[in-house]
């Protein structure tokens, strides 16, 4: 089930929303983990198991590290430390990677090994990182042991961002498992959030997408410098408007629901740094990686050799995490060798350039990125990025994307510049008047018309991250 659903619009939250608020207070975490499970099991009711076994086995696992830390015994806990972080990372390898470990075997020894063409769990990374970062924090001494399985399982399946993010760290929503206090205000906030995010992701997000589909169906070869270009910048705010809409969904079901999630996207767009971009980008997993990788590893303590592997580690890490293809991989170290550079190298060159230059050089280097992500087959990817820097600038079908892709093009682009966010903030910090309340249920309500007009009417609804 995705939040871009009529399922989930107008049969799934409503109905879990009227329940939680008439149930005891004590009771809720147990209908948000009821619902949580009805929400995963909908798309994958097998696959539950294994999100079941994750939470029973890390929930064990956070018990026996703070009672061994209780009794002094060090190494015991790290013993239990290791075990559930290696179980985690078999449970997420086997599923996410097995069969890609089984083709490329195949392919360089020449053996004949079945793949499984296991279907993979949604959501397993997120889930995964989330559990593995309790245990982690509890053996650092960062927070006590959950004792309620089923406060601990809300915290793992917790279905708004359960399939994709926001990551949660428990440190950080643990003081809201044991008490919160809904308000009014705090669920219109949830309400209005969650339907920027849908209009982004069916408005804004679908629209560019049916652009790239076109554009990259399209052998390479045919086409020209200017089409491709248009191309590339389409993908890039798709899968902006993609995951920052969800996210945004995310966050606002949360505060519907009395929680605070991180915020996971800072307007990337306006970066002028690859490093810059991805402090912006998808944050809670950028925090997850330096805490619980990067810094453990000596971060930029131990001179620029110790720095450059420790980044590259990372970033390979992180390509990854995104998916078992080879692309993915060559994307984290791409951003991996420009980050290394900047932070070693030219980060004072980078300071010193005018802020349109800056801005020009970090949106160049995430649509290249983006291409290289988008081309799961790395021959096509590479013949995609000859086409953006070879051949006519216009062909027969410039003009056509020009006329019909454009304007949508340049509109998102301003808007993903943060310019509705900034008013935001200023009428935020104004003293609402009943106009301008009424205003902006006016502009909501609005925006959800259109937003269900889109998801009616449209037979394309992709979401990209589900793959991650």
């Amino acid at each position: 089930m995705v939040f871009s659903s009529t399922v989930f619009l107008f049969a799934f939250l409503p109905s879990v929303l009227l329940l939680y608020y008439l149930c005891p207070r004590q009771l809720r975490n147990g209908i948000l983990l009821l619902a949580s499970l009805v929400f995963y099991s909908w798309g994958e009711p097998v696959y539950i198991l294994v999100m079941l076994f994750s939470t029973v086995f890390d929930y064990i696992n956070g018990l026996l590290i703070e009672r061994a830390l209780v009794q002094g015994r060090r190494g015991r806990a790290r013993a239990v430390l290791i075990c559930s972080v290696c179980g985690n990372l078999l449970i997420l390898g086997f599923f996410k990677y097995g069969d890609f470990l089984v083709k490329n075997l195949n392919a360089l020894l020449g053996t004949a090994i079945t793949p499984l063409d296991l279907p993979l769990p949604i959501g397993i990374s997120f889930y995964t990182f989330q559990t593995m970062s309790y245990t982690i924090d509890l053996y650092r001494g960062q927070g006590r042991a959950q004792r309620s399985l089923v406060d601990f399982g809300a915290f793992v399946a917790l279905f708004p961002q359960l399939v994709a993010g926001p990551i949660v760290r428990y440190q950080n929503i643990e003081a809201r498992l044991r008490f919160r206090r809904e308000s009014p205000e705090c669920f219109l906030q949830g309400a209005e959030r969650f339907i920027r995010g849908l209009f982004k992701k069916l408005v804004f997000a679908n629209s560019l997408g049916l652009m790239w589909e076109r554009i990259s169906a399209a052998e390479p070869i045919s086409l020209s410098a200017g089409t491709a270009w248009l191309g590339a910048l389409a993908f890039s705010l798709q899968i902006y408007y993609d995951f920052s809409g969800y996210s945004d969904m995310a966050i606002g079901l949360g505060k519907m629901f009395g929680f605070d999630f991180p915020e996971n996207f800072d307007h990337p767009y306006r970066a002028k740094s690859a490093s810059e971009f991805w402090r912006r980008w998808h944050m809670s997993l950028g925090t997850w990686f330096r805490e619980y990788v990067y810094i453990p590893l000596g971060g930029s303590r131990r001179g620029r050799g110790r720095t450059a592997l420790n980044l590259m580690i990372v970033w390979s890490l992180t390509g990854l995490w995104h998916g078992a293809s080879w692309n993915f991989l060559v994307w984290g170290l791409y951003f991996g060798l420009l980050i290394l550079g900047e932070k070693l190298f030219f980060q004072r060159l980078l300071d010193r350039l005018p802020a349109a230059l800056g801005h020009f050089y970090g949106l160049f280097a995430a649509v290249l990125g983006w291409v290289i992500f988008a081309f799961e087959d790395m021959g096509r990817g590479a013949e995609y990025l000859l086409a953006m820097f070879s051949g006519p600038l216009f062909g027969a079908d410039t003009g056509y994307y020009l006329r019909t892709g454009l304007p949508l093009l340049l509109f998102c682009a301003l808007l993903s510049l943060g310019l509705p966010e900034r008013l935001r903030r200023r009428l935020d910090g104004a003293e609402e008047s009943g106009l301008l309340f009424s205003a902006r249920l006016l502009l909501g309500g609005g925006m959800f018309f259109v937003s269900l007009c889109f998801l009616i009417g449209a037979s394309y609804n992709p979401f990209l991250y589900f793959r991650f």
